[in-house]
């Protein structure tokens, strides 16, 4: 099985941060000391220098992207699904016809 990342709260981040930006401490003698890996220590000291605090912040799991946020999990009720399968339809009449070079009269447009 897989290992399990430990979350460290933000606080231990800067504290760990703290200890390598003013008290000097090399990454192997604080993760040492805090019982974690120098490569968290590192990796936290360079998204401090980054983004300041909000970049100790948890990460994990919270997307960043236009997608966001969950799919839609509830079905549409017959009545929506009607109502957004008729203005689909409508839509792609109206794409058609432009296609075509006809207006929405029905007549040819020159």
């Amino acid at each position: 099985m897989g290992e399990i990342n430990k979350t460290y709260s933000v606080e231990f981040k800067q504290k760990a941060v703290n200890m390598y930006l003013k008290q000097g401490m090399g990454y192997k003698s604080i993760a040492k000391e805090l019982g974690i890996t120098h490569r968290s220590v590192q990796r936290w000291v360079k998204y401090f220098q980054e983004e300041g605090v909000k970049g100790l912040e948890e990460k994990r799991g919270k997307t960043t992207g236009p997608l966001k946020g969950r799919p839609r999990t509830r079905e549409q009720s017959v009545e929506e699904e009607l109502h957004r399968l008729r203005a689909e339809n409508e839509y792609l009449k109206k794409l058609w016809a432009l296609q075509r070079g006809q207006t929405d009269d029905g007549n040819k447009h020159s």
